[in-house]
């Protein structure tokens, strides 16, 4: 007998971009939990409620030693959402599963504490569960934002510039395409050039960001003369390292 599914019955499934991040560790493993939990206390929540890719497509990791990195990472309350670049034979039930196909946005590696900042990496994956992710998209190169940003809220305009008429509150982020203009308090973090664009500019009318980036490049707040703090800055990318200067 031939059962029909009344449309009550039916399942929606929908397929959706989000914004991740992508941890591309390195060996030896320990060393690079190391440096991990350097970049996590500098900027405390970091990682809080973000879904993470872990890419193993550069080093020789075995399953057990998967397993342990990725218990390592939720210890650390980094979620992994998905796992890239391994071998198939990596995965097990109860693993994060195999992703791929993931487009590239600006690199950023971890710093070790005694050198000058590089490049980690973002990408956007496809991901079943909706995440706390506001992305807004419009055909204009630019966006403008009215209304403050909130502690926990992600503005992300890939492309081109966003400019935020209020504050941008700790624990909050601005990313953009092209450059970030903050005519309020930057307390939270501003990304400007995510998608590769080194002539990207950060503007903010009072500095207090808990971290910023340009093409890839990022600083703490920590890294900047303290002297700025609260001051109106314009920051820029030279090479591999952020130029900050006082505003008139």
């Amino acid at each position: 007998m031939t059962k029909v599914l009344s449309d009550s019955r039916s399942i929606r499934i929908k397929g959706r971009s989000f914004l991740a991040v992508v941890l591309a560790p390195d060996l030896p493993l320990d060393d690079w939990l190391i440096r991990l939990d350097d970049l996590a206390a500098r900027s405390a929540g970091f990682f809080l409620g973000r879904p993470v890719v872990l890419d193993v497509s550069d080093i020789e990791i075995d399953r057990p030693q998967l397993k342990a990195l990725i218990a390592a990472l939720s210890a650390r309350n980094v979620s992994i959402m998905g796992i890239e670049g391994g071998r198939p034979s990596l995965i097990e039930p109860g693993m994060p599963p195999a992703l791929k196909g993931g487009r590239a946005a600006a690199d950023y590696e971890v710093p070790q504490t005694d050198e000058p900042a590089k490049p980690t990496r973002q990408v956007e994956e496809q991901a079943a569960e909706p995440v706390a992710v506001v992305e807004q998209y419009a055909s204009a190169p630019s966006l403008m934002v009215r209304e403050p940003v909130r502690s926990g809220q992600s503005i992300v305009f890939a492309q081109g510039d966003i400019t935020v008429l209020g504050s941008v509150a700790s624990g909050a982020e601005v990313i953009a395409g092209g450059s970030v203009h903050i005519y309020g308090a930057l307390r939270g973090r501003a990304l400007a050039g995510c998608l590769g664009n080194g002539e990207a500019r950060i503007f903010c009318r009072k500095f207090e960001s808990e971290l910023i980036a340009i093409d890839g490049v990022y600083a703490m707040t920590e890294d900047m003369d303290p002297d700025l703090r609260g001051k109106p800055v314009q920051l820029w990318l030279e090479g591999d390292a952020i130029q900050v200067e006082k505003m008139m």
